[in-house]
């Protein structure tokens, strides 16, 4: 086999902090009584859209889940209170996940939890302009993937 490309094993370390990271948040949500990750990460997608929704396709884009398993992971949050599904007047055929009053408490619950893994774990392996250098690079990627990006400048307001 090739000896791999920068960029190779770049991405291979990536994946692997991607995992090691979220099988922690993960664990420590549970470890709390809060909702699992993949449900934060859904939550936390609509919590900052504009309206506090998105179309499904968005939804999906935006999260790890594919289109079919975004319907399927929505259609669970829906019927535990999360969210709602809102059809769309001008397309019959769209759908929004809207982010409801349960699922705005639910991460409420958990961001502190979510928040301490992500300083412990992530934040603390970078200082501060390495951690901007970061967000930098990934707001450039997720825009040339075609992704919708946050503001990688500036701390989110608590």
């Amino acid at each position: 086999m090739p000896r791999p490309r920068r960029s190779q094993v770049a991405w291979r370390l990536f994946l692997q902090a991607h995992a090691l990271l979220t099988k922690r948040i993960d664990a420590a949500l549970l470890e709390a009584g809060c909702v699992s990750f993949d449900t934060y990460d859904v939550l936390i997608t609509l919590a900052e859209a504009p309206g506090q929704r998105l179309r499904m396709s968005e939804l999906a884009g935006a999260t790890f889940f594919s289109n079919s398993g975004i319907s399927r992971r929505v259609a669970r949050l829906e019927k535990d209170g999360y969210l709602r599904r809102e059809g769309c007047a001008e397309d019959g055929r769209v759908f929004y996940a809207v982010l409801g009053r349960k699922g705005a408490a639910a991460l409420h619950a958990a961001w502190p939890v979510y928040e301490r893994v992500i300083e412990e774990d992530f934040g603390k392996a970078m200082n501060a302009a390495e951690t901007r250098r970061l967000a930098g690079i990934l707001k450039t990627m997720v825009g040339r993937l075609g992704g919708a990006t946050i503001d990688a400048t500036e701390e989110p307001p608590r």
